[in-house]
């Protein structure tokens, strides 16, 4: 007992030491240091920022930030909630994971294009990518949710596929499929080649005829096994995703292709076969290719059962009365009760989202939807103008009504397009960089100035360590200290 408060008290007399050299050091120190100091300090803050600056306009995030997140949160114990987790898709847990769905403001756009067959050929012919990093980083996050389990390391090409999904770089994914390809049929490696290799609808509709032949296989196979273990389970859950992603897609692909009916044929069943994985939002594509085919009460069944859209539910109400309708003789004789429920129709889907009537009146010009969509935002206008515009224009006198009728609306504060918050270390180093400069600028012009600051700045830091040990010094015998650092 009597060792350990010596070596306390030793401790003690060399943090007094160390005090003292530094307050001297302090002391003895020229205004040219100081403007050093803050010159070099202002300099690498400065390169710090730049740095953060490229690396977040690159990929759309802090490079501190992510280096804390990956590597020093686990070390310290914490746990990373912007990670991706296999969320439960089916029987009882899939009440929370709508529920966690309808909360999110940003979702995944149900009628997204594909990357190589659709995408890129705006890239071939302006040379400009048509997705931004934040939507792109988006959709990594989803394709690691949906497609990647915790089992995938004990599977050569799952393995593989695991860090193609996190691969930045497209060739690198590409490559990384091809490579888990040779290892054996995979499903997630035909995935991401149909969506991002493949040049034509029709070669997409190939790749993911061949991803439903594994995808079936490992499904049946994981579904008896799924009550064995957790593992199961969670390999169950990546694998039904799976096959429903590409089954949807098979979809998607036949409305493209021209065969219409075959692809609401197709969303039916797998409608029907996986009724609690709404979060793929199946119905919108449903409901894009049923007024294709004008079939209008088939429509409005499928809004009667799910979430109804409001601006299809406007379509289908201006089709009633569009074809008759005038406004100079609405003006005359007032609306009729059609008329009526047509217009709060409308009305109802511009205050949801104010942005849709400029696109549908291409009093704006449409660009290629994007990946994800904000709710009421601008970027879900343009997704829903870009595939249902054609609809509108079908039913003969709509798009009159909406012009004549949308204008009275009562907007809501107008959004847009969700963009990237300015990460808090870039504005940390930019703060810090100014700071310093300013420092090093005013110790510059006025040195003497600024030393006599900086040496009251200092001493009031130390003034109640320095208060500490003077009451110390004080209150034991000066003989002591003497004694105690020779024990």
């Amino acid at each position: 007992y009597r060792h350990k408060w010596s070596l306390w008290f030793r401790v003690c007399v060399c943090v007094c030491v160390c005090v003292c050299v530094l307050s001297m050091f302090l002391n003895t120190l020229t205004p040219k240091f100081y403007v050093a100091l803050t010159g070099t300090s202002s300099l690498i803050s400065g390169l710090i920022l730049i740095f953060e600056w490229w690396y977040f306009r690159k990929y759309g995030t802090s490079f501190i930030e992510q280096v804390s997140v990956s590597h020093l949160r686990p070390l310290l114990g914490g746990v990373d909630s912007s990670a991706p987790t296999n969320t439960t898709t089916s029987n009882g847990e899939a009440d929370s994971s709508r529920q966690s769905v309808s909360e999110c403001k940003v979702w995944r756009n149900p009628l997204n294009l594909f990357r190589g067959a659709e995408y890129n050929r705006y890239t071939w012919v302006t040379g400009r990518e048509p997705l931004t990093y934040y939507d792109m980083n988006l959709s990594a996050q989803d394709h690691q949710t949906f497609f990647t389990c915790d089992t995938d390391h004990l599977r050569p090409a799952d393995a593989i596929m695991q860090k193609a999904w996190r691969e930045r770089n497209p060739q690198a994914r590409i490559s990384a499929a091809h490579e888990a390809l040779e290892l054996e049929d995979c499903a997630t490696a035909f995935i991401l080649l149909a969506e991002e290799e493949s040049t034509t609808i029709m070669e997409a509709e190939r790749l993911f005829k061949q991803a439903l032949k594994a995808g079936e296989s490992c499904y049946r196979r994981s579904h008896q096994l799924q009550h064995h273990s957790s593992q199961y389970e969670a390999q169950h859950r990546r694998d039904t995703n799976v096959l429903v992603y590409i089954k949807r897609r098979l979809a998607m692909c036949s409305r493209k292709l021209g065969r219409t009916r075959e692809a609401a044929k197709m969303m039916r069943d797998l409608m029907k076969e996986f009724p609690l994985l709404s979060m793929f939002n199946i119905h919108e594509n449903l409901l894009e290719s049923l007024l294709e085919l004008q079939n209008y009460a088939d429509v409005q069944a499928v809004l009667a059962k799910y979430d109804g859209n409001a601006c299809v539910s406007a379509l289908l109400k201006a089709r009633a009365v569009s074809d008759k309708f005038s406004p100079e003789a609405a003006s005359r004789r007032g609306l009729s009760t059609a008329e009526m429920n047509a217009v709060e129709a409308i009305h109802r889907a511009v205050e949801f989202n104010p942005h849709v009537p400029k696109y549908l009146l291409e009093m704006k010009s449409l660009i290629l939807p994007p990946e994800h969509i904000l709710k009421r935002g601008d970027s879900e206008a343009i997704a829903y103008a870009f595939f249902h515009l054609q609809h509108w224009k079908r039913v003969e006198g709509a798009l009159n009504l909406l012009h004549c009728t949308w204008e009275g609306t009562v907007f809501h504060e107008v959004s847009v397009y969700p963009k990237k918050e300015l990460p808090f270390f870039i504005l940390f180093t930019a703060g810090l960089c100014s700071f310093t400069a300013m420092l090093a600028l005013l110790t510059h012009q006025f040195p003497e100035l600024m030393g006599v600051f900086a040496k009251a700045f200092l001493s009031t830091l130390f003034a109640p360590l320095n208060f500490i040990m003077e009451k110390v010094e004080s209150l034991l015998p000066s003989s002591l200290w003497h004694q105690l650092t020779r024990i």
